[in-house]
């Protein structure tokens, strides 16, 4: 043989000998971690995947990768049970591996994408690129951490209130691209800023619901002190506010970092609403029952001032004064069909603005539930009010700061909250009694769709999702 070629072949051979061994080193370096395992794999054991039963239903009785039960009204595992599943689960992992050499990814995973023949508890994942899955691989792989999204889209979603799901809206295209289930009565709605969750109020469970933005299920349930209604979230995402629909009152407060309820603070009367200022200095929490607003210092958790009002609170929203503080809370009260103006450096209600009539249109008297206006908000330039009626099928629209009428447009049955696109120039109102939530031009002021949604729509929401 010519030398030459033996000495090539040689370093071939030593090279692809030496890429083997450092294969083998790296995959021996890679360590499976615990906390993401804890807060971002073991959700996926909980979910309910459509025609599946849930992971945990069936590897609480494995003999083989096994997982902790929950004892009666236990949401989520201690640490301690969530160690042995860690324990469990990596048992039939390969760290730093092919993850198709894991029978923990191999096994749910369908078997025309490289899963396994057989898995008695049926096939969860139909293709490798699953998000469920590809937390489960990450974590293989050795993440410490979630992986960055590619990019983060805008989406509406409306709860619907009397249902099991959320829907998912595209304002780009007026369609629905998605639903989020296994919610039952979800309440109020809010994103994290970065994308990476939503929050969902559970009236039937009494919690808190995370939602992964990337799989649509919930990664997280926290037990709250009561019933929930609606919720706010910080600006840095930092604390979810809670208003708990309960005598004698309270907000309960969640640190998103850790995941649990941190403090339940008390509030005069029943929270119906809370919401952050656009400064998130302040959470300002309203009660039907004690027709009480109260205000919060986030920085403190305390409660610092508060206004009792003429009849119970219901929506609210606020302008801005220059420097991006709180200038005024604009509030809709039971009973009152329009809206009161509270200026809120004075602590004192300075207008009040009823809605007219709207000439031919009849009006709507039955299923009000004390709340003839039910919806308002700002729109992001600052420079308009909009404000729901449920008596006239409307929404009102007036100039900021001087509160003239400068339109109406027709939104359906029962018209209920509204949010906005960043741009500002669609608006979405949930139509309760026609089950759509509408696209309104802001511009125009005119209705521009009517998009098929859930049971009974109300509480919608502007939020931002991480997409994958």
């Amino acid at each position: 043989m010519n030398p030459n070629i033996r000495l090539r072949t040689s370093v071939q051979l030593f090279s692809l000998f030496t890429l083997f061994c450092s294969s083998i080193l790296s995959a021996q370096d890679v360590q499976l971690d615990f906390d993401y395992f804890k807060n971002e794999v073991q959700p996926i054991f909980l979910s309910k995947r459509e025609g599946n039963v849930r992971c945990i239903q069936c590897h609480t009785r494995s003999s083989g990768f096994r997982i902790q039960p929950l004892e009666d009204h236990q949401l989520f595992w201690t640490d301690e049970q969530s160690r042995m599943n860690f324990d469990s689960a990596s048992s039939f992992s390969l760290a730093g591996e092919d993850p198709l050499r894991s029978r923990f990814l191999t096994h749910p995973l369908a078997s025309d994408a490289g899963g396994d023949p057989f898995h008695g508890g049926g096939k969860h994942f139909d293709s490798q690129f699953d998000p469920e899955w590809r937390i489960m691989a990450d974590w293989v792989a050795g993440a410490k951490t979630r992986r960055e999204p590619s990019s983060v889209a805008i989406r509406i979603i409306q709860t619907n209130a009397a249902g099991d799901d959320s829907t998912i809206i595209d304002p780009q295209t007026n369609l629905v691209v998605g639903h989020i289930s296994d919610i039952e009565i979800p309440h109020g709605v809010v994103g994290a800023p970065d994308g990476s969750q939503i929050y969902i109020t559970n009236e039937v469970m009494h919690s808190l619901d995370i939602v992964d933005a990337r799989t649509l299920r919930v990664k997280r349930r926290i037990p709250l002190s009561g019933r929930p209604n609606n919720l706010g979230v910080t600006s840095d995402g930092s604390k979810v506010y809670v208003a708990i629909m309960e005598m004698p009152g309270s907000v309960d407060i969640i640190d998103v970092a850790s995941m649990t309820n941190v403090k339940t603070l008390p509030v005069n009367g029943a929270i119906h609403n809370v919401y952050v200022t656009p400064d998130s200095r302040y959470a300002v929490a309203g009660s039907i029952q004690t027709s009480t607003i109260n205000v919060i210092d986030t920085s403190t958790d305390e409660l610092v001032w508060e206004l009792e009002m003429s009849s119970g609170i219901r929506p609210m929203t606020f302008d801005t004064n220059a420097d991006g503080s709180t200038k005024n809370i604009f509030v809709q009260l039971s009973g009152f069909h329009g809206f009161a103006v509270v200026d809120f450096a004075s602590r004192k209600e300075v207008a009040r603005v009823e809605h007219p009539a709207v000439p031919g249109e009849e009006a709507h008297l039955d299923g009000l539930q004390g709340a003839p206006a039910h919806g308002l908000a700002v729109s992001p330039d600052g420079t308009m009010l909009w404000s729901t009626s449920k008596v006239y099928s409307h929404v009102y629209i007036h100039s900021l700061p001087d509160l003239e009428e400068i339109g109406r447009v027709f939104v359906g049955q029962h018209p209920e909250w509204i949010t906005f696109t960043p741009d500002g120039k669609r608006a979405y109102i949930g139509a309760a009694g026609d089950n759509v939530t509408y696209a309104v031009d802001a511009i125009k002021m005119e209705a521009i769709a009517k998009i098929p949604v859930g049971q009974v729509p109300k509480r919608v929401a502007m939020v931002r999702m991480a997409v994958d």
